[in-house]
């Protein structure tokens, strides 16, 4: 695992509590857990981050889990997309810096991202032929717990497990000249996400950032969401019954630029950690 991910995880808190945990509960503001979906060998678990460790949970991360005696370094695990959603959603013109001037939308403005373009941290982001102006885009993740149909706003964050950082990679030609953003918003690898999921945070109150080469290229606080995370959920929950794992992409901040063979680019957001992907051509 590369060593800025891993400094990202050293910095995360300790963690102590009950041995059974529920999906269903709200995790405490105060009481910050930090998730993770990885390959150890040949097997594929859920753990919690411990410092340096990892351990590894028993039963179902959206249900009754307990932990177990099992621990990794993380420097001896793969970490990957945090979940396997059903679905994957995004959210466009949700930060009025990036809108240009245009009005922002009465109510979230969702479209369908597929889970086959999704990418964990340390992999590669691969420009297809036929487009030269891929974009990166930073954004929260909302993580869904629980299925949620229909619900009340004032309800909502009793759905979401939590937050992980992600990348919702554009083809702005594409996205342009399609009738659809099929392909210029869900080609394979663009849809970067993880390394952790972050419950017990306040999900709209925290620092957005994404570096190019190690250079900031945007910096928001997602308290400047024009929907927040809750009135995103309920929203969606009205037309789409959301599930366990099915993830949110609530929109970019700022202007974006396009991105070539050999960059690095970096997500980071506050209290979650880094997602770290590099970019390479279709062969």
């Amino acid at each position: 695992m590369n060593h800025a991910v891993i400094g990202f995880v050293l910095a995360s808190m300790a963690l102590s509590g009950a041995l059974l945990f529920s999906a269903r509960g709200h995790a405490a503001p105060e009481e910050v857990v930090k998730y993770v979906r990885f390959r150890v060998g040949e097997r594929v678990a859920y753990g919690i981050v411990e410092g340096d460790r990892v351990r590894e949970i028993s039963g179902d991360l959206f249900g009754d889990w307990a932990k177990t005696d099992t621990t990794h370094a993380l420097d001896d695990v793969t970490l990957l997309v945090p979940t396997v959603p059903s679905k994957v959603l995004a959210l466009a013109g949700n930060y009025r810096s990036h809108l240009g001037g245009a009005e922002a939308h009465g109510h979230p403005e969702a479209f369908f991202k597929v889970p086959s373009a999704l990418l964990p941290t340390e992999e590669s982001i691969v420009i297809p032929k036929g487009t030269d102006n891929v974009h990166y885009e930073a954004e929260m993740v909302i993580v869904i717990g629980k299925r949620a149909k229909g619900v009340a706003v004032a309800d909502a964050l009793g759905y979401v497990l939590g937050v992980t950082c992600g990348n919702d990679v554009s083809a702005r030609d594409w996205q342009h000249d399609d009738v659809q953003w099929w392909r210029a918003k869900g080609s394979d690898t663009f849809g970067p996400c993880g390394p952790v999921i972050a419950s017990g945070l306040n999900y709209d109150d925290l620092l957005l950032e994404l570096r190019l080469n190690g250079e900031v290229k945007q910096k928001q606080r997602t308290s400047e969401l024009v929907h927040g995370v809750a009135a995103i959920v309920s929203w969606i929950s009205q037309h789409v019954t959301l599930e366990p794992g099915d993830l949110i992409y609530t929109g970019t901040p700022g202007t974006t630029t396009a991105l070539k063979p050999g960059d690095v680019v970096e997500v980071e957001l506050e209290g979650v950690g880094v997602l770290r992907n590099g970019v390479e051509a279709a062969r």
